[in-house]
């Protein structure tokens, strides 16, 4: 007996979290493209009431370039097939995912068959106390949510690869317990990390810190801790089945539902190292030249997220955790997508505001964080120089001072928040993506055209030069 994915999610009822995300906006738009005939898909959106819901699901989703194909395929229907979304005013970070309307919670206990949950902030640098609410009380608040639902299916919960912290070697796919330590850390206890921010505030104000102080402080404790997956293990209902997808580095649409789409010009993604070395901003960077860079397609982790949920839906105590991502199968250095970055700004190169093409020259790699700080220090000593000079002699070398104080702190800060990636000595193990690959082509599913995830499809050299930098460079330039 085949198995029939688009005929699962017939008359089924879906909520998605952070349904203005990145991935759950493509992941929204293929449902319904392969199956307009779901029931219902509620989207939870961070908003004031429903028209301010309704408001923002029509222009940061619906009114879309993403949404051209399914608009050009249903015409004068298409109408009727977005009507399934229903905008949920709500935030993960309140209990009952801040839904006040106690009917309106009742009939989502009630019909909800699937939840997706991919609220969650995935900024590298994000302050630690809006890291906190949204990614360990929001998973808490999504898996006591889930429990409430009389008739639901299967939890699918949005996590990233990069929980692992600073492993190396071959990394598996395994929970972490509420017991273990991550990153180094001590065993989850929510409550002492909420106690943890609110005494680095007191200390803050104690000390008059600035606003930007303050965000740079939280940030640095950001990065430091990843609790989502914990917290939704923790607080599920053991008999609902769970799946933790966890995505490497995410980049643009590979096919669907059409080549290179992206969500605008992302600025705290590895693009923002392509764009300031096309404009020649990055003449010298930090990385291992043999360091893989493990990157995604978006569609492809959608398809993987399909797929699970058809299979693990209804399993019992069915808790599977996939790495998707291409580091095991399909790997690509970081000296080869120097390379090609390289290779397509020197055939394509920026026009800056004169007209003028930016030359582009090999990028010089510093092999470790000491080198590069190193190398930074003579930039950082010139600065204060042509600072101290630029008073000396009425603001004469003010714009030379302003522009490469400019450069060398958007370099360092570049620095800080790819070190972990660029300097990565590991290798997501992917032995459960590639099972359910391969059951799933074992059942009659279509995997070339329809639920394509198998990384080894991709020509890295000809998605990175015709796909995507080139539209990288497009959003950048229109934002």
């Amino acid at each position: 007996m085949g198995l029939d994915i688009v005929q699962f999610f017939e008359n089924k009822t879906i909520l998605v979290t952070g349904a203005t995300g990145f991935l759950a906006k493509i992941f929204v738009e293929k449902m319904l493209r392969i199956q307009p005939n779901v029931k219902k898909m509620y989207v939870l959106i961070r908003a004031m009431d429903k028209q301010a819901a309704t408001q923002r699901l029509h222009e940061e989703l619906i009114q879309k370039e993403l949404f051209d194909i399914l608009r050009e395929e249903w015409a004068e229907n298409f109408n009727s097939i977005v009507e399934k979304l229903s905008p949920i005013p709500g935030d993960v970070s309140c209990e009952n995912l801040g839904v006040h309307d106690f009917d309106l919670r009742a009939e989502m206990w009630r019909e909800i068959d699937i939840i997706v949950s991919s609220a969650a902030s995935t900024k590298f640098d994000e302050r630690y106390d809006i890291a906190l609410a949204v990614n360990a009380f929001g998973a808490k608040h999504v898996a006591e949510f889930a429990a409430r639902c009389v008739n639901i299916k299967m939890l699918l919960h949005i996590s990233t690869a990069y929980v692992c912290g600073n492993m190396t070697g071959i990394i598996r796919e395994k929970a972490f317990s509420m017991g273990e330590t991550l990153n180094g850390l001590r065993k989850l206890d929510v409550n002492k990390e909420k106690l943890l921010v609110e005494e680095l505030m007191n200390e803050l104000r104690e000390k008059s810190a600035s606003q930007e102080e303050i965000n740079v402080a939280l940030k640095n404790l950001g990065l430091q801790r990843q609790w989502g997956e914990m917290m939704v293990q923790h607080h599920l209902k053991q008999d609902i089945p769970l799946v933790v997808m966890r995505p490497t580095i995410v980049t643009s649409t590979y096919r669907e539902p059409f080549a290179g789409w992206i969500e605008g010009f992302r600025p705290r993604t590895m693009d923002s190292i392509a764009i300031h070395y096309g404009r020649g901003r990055l003449k010298y960077f930090l990385g291992d030249p043999n360091t893989i860079l493990d990157m995604i397609p978006a569609d492809m982790v959608v398809n993987v997220m399909i797929v699970a949920t058809v299979v693990h839906a209804n399993q019992p105590i069915s808790n599977k955790i996939y790495h998707v991502g291409s580091s095991k199968k399909h790997p690509m250095t970081y000296s080869d997508l120097q390379d090609i970055i390289e290779s397509y700004f020197r055939d394509s190169p920026w026009i800056n505001e004169d007209g003028k093409p930016v030359k582009v020259r090999k990028l010089r790699i510093m092999g470790s964080m000491a080198s590069f700080h190193k190398h930074v220090r003579r930039y950082i000593l010139l600065s204060k120089v042509l600072k101290v000079a630029s008073s000396m002699f009425g603001g004469y070398f003010q714009g030379l001072h302003a522009d490469l104080d400019k450069k060398v702190n958007a370099v360092v800060r570049l620095a800080d928040l790819y070190g972990p990636y660029v300097l990565f000595n590991g290798v997501f193990d992917d032995t459960n993506m590639m099972a359910l690959r391969a059951m799933a082509f074992n059942n009659g599913v279509n995997l070339e055209s329809v639920f394509y995830f198998d990384p080894r499809c991709i020509n890295w050299e000809g998605y990175f030069k015709r796909t995507h930098l080139p539209q990288v460079v497009k959003t950048f330039q229109c934002k």
